[in-house]
């Protein structure tokens, strides 16, 4: 029996914890074949090593740096190629960071790395990756009975955040990130949609991982809030939405999806 995303050649990045890694996890399970990136290669290669040892030798190949760095994104897109034997065509852009507090009260010391992974990184990586998909086929084909129909579907997935969408006082730094994050995607969407890619804003509301201690968050503060909206989502809720998008016939476009704990009200 085909799995649902058997011909697919996906990158993501961030992939080595967290909700990134869940992606990968889910992807390679589903049949698609992965390189996955991070900053930390022994984390990597570990991870590269658990999906090829659960869904098959040469599913998954890691490529460790730092993603915001042109030259690295080019080598995600030509490894790929040169591994799997041609582009990549479900590319998810994960990689990102958060930072606690607001505009008024957050360290502004870690404003310019958070900016620069969070929106010129994203940029960068959707620019190199929404070329590439735009040359597999001319402009000419991606008529209403085009090849484009036939073959596998161009995707470009996104990770924002719910506080992209709804600004709260506890992170409006982060979601200021995120806000421009989501502007990008639109209008990426508007763009490319036309030459038949998918561009997709994925925005997970509270998920449990190792990004609130890297962000900052308090461990009493976020343990109130597990509490209040409990229980909150694991990566794995958000990796099954990608795969989802991913499925959808050619002709299908899952755009904005924005995902909750059921009892999260706020933001």
């Amino acid at each position: 029996m085909n799995k649902p995303l058997q011909d697919r050649i996906a990158i993501v990045t961030g992939a080595s914890a967290g909700i990134g890694l869940a992606i990968a996890r889910q992807l390679a399970a589903d049949g698609a074949k992965v390189l996955i990136n991070a900053r930390r290669a022994d984390r990597l290669a570990a991870v590269a090593a658990e999906i090829n040892a659960a869904a098959g030798a040469g599913t998954c190949i890691p490529l460790a740096g730092d993603c915001a760095e042109q030259g690295i994104i080019d080598s995600m897109l030509n490894t790929a190629k040169r591994t799997f034997g041609r582009d990549a065509d479900l590319i998810v852009v994960n990689a990102g960071r958060g930072l606690a507090g607001s505009v008024i009260s957050s360290d502004p010391v870690q404003w310019e790395e958070m900016i620069r992974t969070n929106v010129l990184g994203a940029a960068a990586l959707m620019r190199a990756a929404g070329k590439r998909l735009l040359a597999r086929y001319a402009d000419d084909q991606t008529g209403a009975s085009g090849p484009w129909l036939a073959g596998p579907p161009r995707d470009m997935i996104v990770i924002g955040s719910v506080v992209g969408r709804h600004v709260s006082p506890f992170s409006s730094m982060y979601g200021g990130t995120k806000f421009a994050v989501h502007g990008m995607v639109e209008g990426v969407r508007r763009e490319l949609g036309p030459k038949a890619i998918r561009v997709t804003l994925i925005a997970p509301g509270f998920v449990v991982s190792e990004f609130q201690g890297v962000a900052g968050y308090a461990d009493d503060w976020f343990n109130s809030v597990k509490d209040r909206i409990g229980p909150p989502l694991e990566p794995a809720d958000v990796a099954r939405a990608v795969a989802f998008v991913a499925a959808q016939p050619p002709a299908v476009h899952i755009a904005d999806l924005l995902i909750r704990p059921t009892r999260q009200e706020y933001p």
